[in-house]
Parts: structure tokens; C-alpha cells; sequence
């Protein structure tokens, strides 16, 4: 992939090519977004009333959810791990341009879906957890949250940086190797050499990407394309559209191609959930990467929930 240096630009262009170069190249490839624009209120601005107060704990909730909603999560990923900048940035499925599109009907579960039932499956699935009730304090918290960050948002209105980035089919192949090569120069850092993320003492500071303390099989996330467009806009962090689409691809392979807690709708074989869940180009459950069938060695969903139900009394 090629790199720049400001020296060089401004040497061989003028200024302002130069700065075309450094800044927005990266991301030329991708089609104008002509999709409406929104910026969600700051934080300082949040109103110090009653209301504000369920806002603001739906606000940790979604920083701090271990510790905030721990009953209903079973590993150690907050709602901000995925969901970057507290739920307000572009391009990481923030919260503003999520609520005004609920209700909705979801392929995944074959049903208009409201809200609260989007957010349990969020528990279910990337929590690795349980879901709350539809009524739980919790989902009320995290939805006023939501609520007060879409404030002003046109609603039923697809808004700019909704979701995860789409990109374009690679132009190769992804592929496992050449992902290996670039998350060891750009993520292994952060997340650890086999994925498992890095903790200060007893505080996550990064997530497990895969292995028993991360999202489950039925995550959003385990999707390649969502894999992919994330990291491509956001990682690595700090430094997004660093990587090419190529490297974006091969990199959510390459993640996505090892074991995690199994899909909690499993049924009586790997063959048979991907068939019903997983018959997509865009999962690699039921699939043999590297002489693995990935499904067939997961963690029992449920992760901590299920190993603090074991424990013996006493």
C-alpha cells in the first residue's frame, strides 16, 4: 500500500493538491454520500433535569456495560466497543442515525423489530449475554440515551454515516495470509498477538476480537463486509482510511476466521445453524479455514453468565 510523507507531497504537487493527497485520497474511491448529514448534541449540552438523568445513565450504560448491566453481559465488550466515540461517530453504527429508522423489519429475524427488541439482540448476540425485557430499566436508559442523541434528526430517514461503511468488493480474493500480515503490523498492538484483547488491571481498554471473551456467532460482527467497512473507516484507531480496502477485507477475515462463543440459536449440528443462519458469502461459520471447521470447537454462548451459574455455592 502506498505511504506519504507531507515533505514529499508538497515537493513534487502544490499545496493544495498536496493536501488532496494526504487527506482525502484514501477515500476516493467510495461514491458521494448523498444521504442527509446530522451532528448529535455534546455532551455538555445534556439537560441536568429528570429526564436528563435516565440520559445520562443510559450514557455509562453504553460506556461502562460490564460493569452498568453486568446480569445481562457475558463477556467483557462495552456497547462503545463497537459503537465508537460513545455512539456518536460516522461510520460505526452510532446510536442518532440507529434510532430514527426503528421500527424496522430485519432479515435476520424474519419480523418488523422495534427498538427495545434491536437492543436485546444486542445483548444476545455481541454481549454474548442475555436479553433484558423489553421494559428493563436498562433498555429505558438506552434508549432515552439514543432518544436524546437523535434529538432534531429527521426520522425514517437513512442519515449519512449510518451504520457500517459499505465497500466495494476487493479486488482480491480476502484472504487469510496477507490479513495475518496486517493485523500483526496494525492490531496486534492493541488487541493482543491471539485476539484477546488488553486489559490495565482490571479495565478493558481494548476488546477481544475473537476466543470466549468476545461477540458470539450470531453478531453482526462476525460478518465480513461489517468487519471490514468498520475497520476501514475507524481502525486502526485514530487513524481511519489508513488501511486500503484490500488490507480492510483481508484483516476482517483474517479476524473472522477464528473461534468465538457459539451462536446461542444453535441447533442440533454446525451444518445445520449455518443453514439457516449463516448461508452467506459474508460468514465464515460452517466453514473450514485452515483444516478448522469454524462452529465446531465455540464456547457455549453465555460466556460469564453461564460460568457464574455453574459455580458451586459457598
Amino acid at each position: 500500500m502506498k505511504r506519504y510523507s507531507i515533505s514529499r507531497a508538497v515537493r513534487g504537487a502544490g499545496f493544495a493538491s498536496a493536501l488532496f493527497t494526504l487527506f482525502f485520497a484514501p477515500f476516493a474511491t467510495h461514491a458521494a454520500d448523498t444521504r442527509p448529514t446530522f451532528t448529535p448534541p455534546s455532551a455538555a449540552s445534556l439537560p441536568d433535569t429528570e429526564f436528563g438523568k435516565i440520559v445520562r445513565q443510559g450514557e455509562q450504560i453504553f460506556l461502562h456495560t460490564p460493569q452498568m448491566a453486568g446480569k445481562f453481559v457475558g463477556n467483557n465488550l462495552n456497547c462503545v466497543s463497537c459503537h465508537l466515540d460513545a455512539g456518536r461517530r460516522p461510520d460505526s453504527a452510532p446510536m442518532w442515525a440507529a434510532y430514527v429508522l426503528y421500527p424496522a423489519y430485519r432479515a435476520k429475524n424474519e419480523h418488523v423489530n422495534t427498538l427495545a427488541e434491536r437492543l436485546q439482540g444486542c445483548f444476545r448476540f455481541s454481549m454474548n449475554g442475555k436479553a433484558p425485557a423489553a421494559d428493563d430499566p436498562v433498555l429505558t436508559a438506552l434508549q432515552s440515551y439514543m432518544f436524546w442523541l437523535a434529538s432534531k434528526a429527521p426520522t425514517g430517514v437513512a442519515l449519512q454515516g449510518q451504520g457500517y461503511r459499505k465497500l466495494p468488493a476487493p479486488a482480491q480474493k480476502a484472504d487469510y495470509v496477507r490479513g495475518s500480515e496486517v493485523y500483526a503490523q496494525y492490531c496486534a498492538v492493541c488487541h493482543g498477538a491471539q485476539g484477546q484483547g488488553q486489559k490495565n488491571g482490571k479495565h478493558w481498554v481494548f476488546p477481544a476480537l475473537w476466543g470466549a471473551d468476545s461477540f458470539n456467532w450470531g453478531a453482526g460482527m462476525h460478518q465480513i463486509g461489517n468487519a471490514a467497512g468498520f475497520i476501514k473507516a475507524n481502525m486502526p484507531l485514530g487513524q481511519g482510511g489508513m488501511l486500503s480496502d484490500q488490507e480492510a477485507w483481508d484483516v476482517a477475515y483474517f479476524m473472522n476466521a477464528h473461534e468465538r462463543p457459539q451462536d446461542p440459536r444453535y441447533t442440533e449440528s454446525v451444518a445445520a445453524t449455518r443453514a439457516k443462519y449463516h448461508d452467506s458469502d459474508d460468514s465464515l461459520y460452517g466453514i473450514e479455514v485452515n483444516g478448522h471447521l469454524l462452529g465446531s470447537d465455540a464456547p457455549p454462548p453465555g460466556g460469564t453468565l453461564i460460568q457464574a451459574k455453574a459455580k458451586p455455592a459457598g
